[in-house]
């Protein structure tokens, strides 16, 4: 059963059993280090917290 405060879930992996279910997916990613799709979209493939730091400090060393 989707989330009630979900409109429409951009994750790709609509065979996931938690798509949708914010909730859920947000905690599942929080065991795996990593983060939901939703709050990382630009991670070519690779959704560890490291990587989405990384892509943080080159955006803000590209905005100098």
């Amino acid at each position: 059963m989707p989330c009630a405060n979900v409109k429409e879930c951009p994750c790709p992996k609509k065979s996931c059993p938690n798509n949708g279910i914010c909730c859920k997916c947000v905690i599942k990613h929080k065991m795996t280090d990593s983060l939901p799709f939703c709050l990382f979209l630009n991670n070519e493939g690779d959704k560890s917290v490291a990587n989405y730091y990384k892509k943080l400090k080159e955006r803000f060393e590209n905005e100098q």
